[in-house]
Formats: structure tokens, C-alpha cells, sequence
């Protein structure tokens, strides 16, 4: 079995393929890494899929999945994910910004320091300001909300140990957030400063669209990691808060309409007070729904698990 299974998803770069290709064997060789590449195709229209299926006939240590249609960054990542075999992964882009020359930096500093994911960290970055300063916003408040100091939550070079992606269900577009749901499974996650280079052909995939996206799955990926097994937590709390403020106005009219004051069908705060009990019985009902599936499918809930002795 191979010591390094590398994870590339990809969508449309033929120029870059080979030239990847031989710069990871290249690295992989002079550190003495054996290593397998898995390339995602994920839905590519150019030439990327006739460039791929020679290099898997000619290096057999060269693995392709190729998707009928365009899925996204997470479902190749989830399948490179099951597939992989390696001890370690490695995932990077195939666009020629990761370099592969890291590789061993990486696998050194998880062996060494007892990690089980190092994510890479574009320290001096070749992107436009566009990119730049939403990252900056966007990795501070992860990291805030999350509890994990990273740099760049979202760089695709990243070196996990097998059993992180094995634990980890990517879906959607949460490969943001890789870091923060191995950090909140219990794994050990770390970054490293990695090179990153200009793009050399081609143009990105991503537009300015994703960092609303990528704010809306961090509001995914906190309250499933948090509240998947106590929803009433969640909605309970957000029905308690909404039932007591409209018992709260309801109550101060009700006083005050027994004191001989404005009658309480011409007092408007009426309205909000009844919609504000509305509100939190719906949520509290959210919630012991909530409860009830979760405790039908309780008995096939998944843990990560650490390590077992004499079992």
C-alpha cells in the first residue's frame, strides 16, 4: 500500500496535468515517499480526460475518477476520500499554485509533531486584492466561531491521516471547512506555510459568490457539529427566548388593562406580542420533532473513536 494517497480535483485544466504529475513524482522520489495520485475529474469539457487516461495507462501508480457532470469541490473530494488507500492523503489543487516541492514538508511536520491534519498556509499569496481581503474576514470569523486559529481554513494543500478522512463527511461545499469539522470530531490540526505560485494557465473557478456561500456553511457546520443530537437545544432555546418576550408584553398589557388604562385591542404591540408566542411554540415544536428523529436513528449514530484495546 502506498505511504501517500494524493486527492486532486480538477475541472478543466489540460495544461497542467502532466507538468503536475511529474513535479509530485519528482518530489515523492527524492524523499524516498511511495505515492499513489487520484485525479477527480469532475466534469471537465476540455482535453483533461484524454490527458488523464494516458497518464493512468503509462504510470500505473496513476488513479482517475471521472464524474459525468460537474458535482463540485466536496463530492470529489468525498469520493477521493473513500477511495483513497494511502496511510497519509495529501489534496491540492491541479492548477499549478500548490507546490508539490512541499510535500515532504508536510508529511515531516505530521509524523513528527503527532498532528492528524496540517493545513497548508498561503503565507505570501499571488492572488488579487478581491480574494485576498474576504479571505482574511472570512478565516478570522471561522476561526473565532470554530475555536481553531488557522490562517487559511480554505487552501486545498492539506495532508490528513487516514482515519480524518474516513471520519469527516464532506458534502455541499463544506471543503472550506475541512479543518473546523476534524477540529470539532477531536482531531489534532495544525498549518504550515506553503509556497503558492501564480496561476500558469487557465483562470479560477470560483467567483465572489462563495464567501456568502462559505458563511452560510459555517452556520452548517456549527450547528450540525453542536446541536445534531440535542435539536431542542437549539430551537428550544430560540422558543423559550421568543415565548417569554411575548408572555412578557402580553403580561405588561394585561396589567395595565386591569389598572383602567387603553383598552388592549387598541394597544398595536398586541400583534407583536402574539406573533412573538406564535414563534416560540413553533420553534419549541421544531424542536421535540427534532428530539423524536434524532432518537429514532440514535442507535446508528457514528462517534470517532480514538483507539480500542483488547476488543
Amino acid at each position: 500500500m502506498a505511504k501517500l494517497t494524493i486527492v486532486i480535483p480538477l475541472f478543466n485544466e489540460e495544461d497542467s496535468l502532466g507538468i503536475l504529475r511529474d513535479q509530485i513524482h519528482e518530489s515523492c522520489t527524492k524523499a524516498d515517499l511511495g505515492y499513489e495520485i487520484l485525479f477527480i475529474d469532475d466534469g471537465s469539457t476540455d482535453k483533461s480526460w484524454q490527458i488523464l487516461s494516458r497518464l493512468a495507462s503509462d504510470h500505473e501508480n496513476v488513479k482517475v475518477i471521472r464524474f459525468r457532470k460537474n458535482y463540485g469541490k466536496s463530492a470529489a473530494l468525498a469520493v477521493g476520500f473513500s477511495e483513497a488507500q494511502g496511510e497519509f492523503v495529501i489534496t491540492m489543487d491541479a492548477d499549478l499554485q500548490d507546490d508539490p516541492y512541499e510535500i515532504p514538508n508536510l508529511v515531516n511536520k505530521l509524523t513528527s509533531e503527532n498532528w492528524d491534519l496540517v493545513s497548508g498556509w498561503k503565507k505570501i499569496r499571488h492572488d488579487p486584492v478581491s480574494k485576498t481581503l474576504p479571505s482574511k474576514l472570512f478565516n478570522y470569523v471561522t476561526g473565532k466561531l470554530v475555536g481553531l486559529r488557522l490562517h487559511d481554513f480554505n487552501c486545498g494543500f492539506k495532508i490528513y491521516r487516514n482515519e480524518v478522512v474516513k471520519d469527516v463527511h464532506v458534502y455541499g461545499e463544506l471543503h472550506r471547512y475541512i479543518p473546523a469539522l476534524a477540529h470539532l470530531s477531536g482531531f489534532k490540526v495544525t498549518e504550515l506555510p506553503v509556497i503558492h505560485h501564480p496561476r500558469k494557465f487557465g483562470k479560477s473557478k470560483f467567483g465572489m459568490d462563495r464567501f456568502l456561500k462559505g458563511f452560510l456553511d459555517l452556520a452548517t457546520v456549527l450547528f450540525i457539529s453542536r446541536y445534531m443530537r440535542r435539536p431542542l437545544h437549539f430551537f428550544g432555546g430560540l422558543g423559550s427566548l421568543f415565548l417569554a418576550g411575548g408572555l412578557g408584553i402580553n403580561l405588561w398589557l394585561t396589567i395595565g388593562w386591569l389598572q383602567g388604562e387603553i383598552a388592549i385591542s387598541k394597544r398595536p404591540i398586541l400583534f407583536l406580542g402574539m406573533l412573538l408566542m406564535i414563534l416560540g411554540i413553533q420553534f419549541m415544536s421544531t424542536g421535540f420533532i427534532g428530539e423524536m428523529i434524532t432518537k429514532m436513528y440514535s442507535r446508528s449514530d457514528s462517534y470517532s473513536i480514538r483507539t480500542k484495546l483488547n476488543l
